[in-house]
């Protein structure tokens, strides 16, 4: 299997967790190169559903390494709790994870400036998860962050201490807001430290190392549209999700990249606030997310569901080099008797979040259960005819469907990921 590059088409949850489970059975190396713990992907394996937020997708392969390149921000609270969710679990974790010492950390003031932004903007509120990965990533870029490798810096407390104090300045004298105790804060990151140290190192020597042999899989968190540059700003998260990310929250090279897939759902999603032109607002919205069980993995948020956006979806596969697209919860539109495809529309308003001219195309559906199909001919006809139209419509080919949350409930339709 060549090196593949894994991203979302829109906003994110549109399955990345599942089909990085599924080809990681045959993987070396499985990456994670942005974000932080405000994503996360579902896994179920055998119906037991497992949750993840920073640990890539195929830690629950047993031959699999799973790498957290520098590009993450890291919550060394959030990632102990998985760690040791996993252990519980009967995953094995000490002899396959490994975490860049560039990673940023995510401080308790991180966390306790991104709530108090939010709570100050109002209605205006981006609807970030308040986790601290905005305000982690602000201070790499003003060149103040704390990065792993700081922890083992003999001035590792001095530049702490100023950033936390620059921090509890702003809450106080800005937001009006309760300062974060600062020796709290070193007791408790030098305690979480000593429980990761094992895990961390410099990755360069590593990635290189897998992707010469191959079968590496690079997944990131959130979506195209999400992407800090590309997105739908200021609607957007603080990091760049596109392939762009992938090659700064690595350091690899665009020519061990081999194979770039799409992942996108068979309708579209979005949590939390900004534009969504094809949103269904009525009782169809709500059953298809009722279907679909769609709810944030991170933050149980209700996620807002409309029909499939192939405008975005075109401009997604440009952006990211995609190859090939993995159509997933094709099942939820089962029971359906017509669905519709959005094919264009003008410019977004961002004070109003409208477009104008929406234009669509509607088929008929299939109305019979896909969760047991084992091969694309298994499919409905209409079902065939739905992935065939959006292939037409964007100029691609979907090489993998998927019919259901199952590891197992997957069609292949290219070869290579067989």
């Amino acid at each position: 299997m060549p090196n593949i590059f894994l991203v979302g088409t829109h906003w994110g949850d549109e399955g990345k967790g599942k089909i990085v489970d599924v080809l990681s059975d045959k993987s070396t190396a499985c990456v994670r190169f942005q974000g932080g713990h405000n994503a996360g992907h579902t896994l179920v394996i055998k119906g037991k559903k497992t949750i993840l937020h920073l640990i890539p997708s195929g830690i629950l392969r047993d031959s699999c390494k799973s790498i957290i390149g520098n590009g993450v921000v890291v919550s060394l609270e959030a990632l102990i709790d998985e760690i040791d969710n996993l252990v519980t679990s009967d995953v094995q974790v000490e002899d396959k994870l490994t975490i860049s010492e560039g990673c940023h950390i995510i401080l308790p003031t991180h966390k306790a400036l991104d709530i108090a932004r939010e709570k100050s903007l109002g209605k205006k509120s981006i609807g970030t998860t308040g986790r601290g990965i905005g305000p982690a990533y602000e201070d790499k870029v003003s060149r103040q962050g704390i990065r792993l490798k700081d922890f083992e810096d003999k001035n590792f407390e001095k530049k702490l201490q100023n950033l936390v104090s620059y921090h509890n300045f702003i809450l106080k004298n800005y937001y009006n807001d309760s300062e974060v105790p600062l020796v709290s804060v070193i007791k408790d990151l030098e305690s979480y430290y000593s429980q990761v140290k094992k895990y961390v190192c410099n990755i360069e020597e590593l990635l290189n190392e897998v992707v010469k042999t191959s079968g590496c899989i690079f997944e990131g968190a959130q979506g195209t549209m999400l992407d800090i540059d590309h997105g739908t700003y200021p609607y957007v998260t603080s990091s760049n999700t596109t392939f762009a990310g992938l090659l700064s929250g690595t350091g690899l090279s665009p020519t061990d990249i081999e194979y770039s897939l799409g992942i996108t759902k068979a309708y579209t999603t979005r949590v939390g606030q900004g534009p969504f032109p094809s949103e269904l607002d009525g009782e169809l919205g709500k059953n298809i997310a009722k279907w679909g069980g769609e709810k944030g993995a991170t933050t149980g948020r209700d996620r807002r569901c409309g029909w499939l956006d192939t405008k975005i979806l075109r401009k997604s596969i440009k952006l990211n080099n995609i190859n090939g697209i993995a159509l997933t919860k094709l099942d939820v539109l089962d029971k359906l008797d017509k669905i519709k495809i959005c094919l264009n529309y003008g410019e977004i308003d961002y004070n109003s979040m409208s477009v104008n001219d929406l234009e669509y195309l509607e088929m008929d559906g299939w109305q019979q259960s896909t969760s047991n199909a084992k091969s694309y001919d298994d499919l409905p006809k209409n079902a065939k005819l739905y992935i065939e139209k959006i292939e037409d419509i964007c100029s691609t080919s979907i090489v993998l469907v998927s019919t259901g949350p199952d590891r197992e409930q997957i069609i292949y339709r290219n070869k290579i990921f067989e």
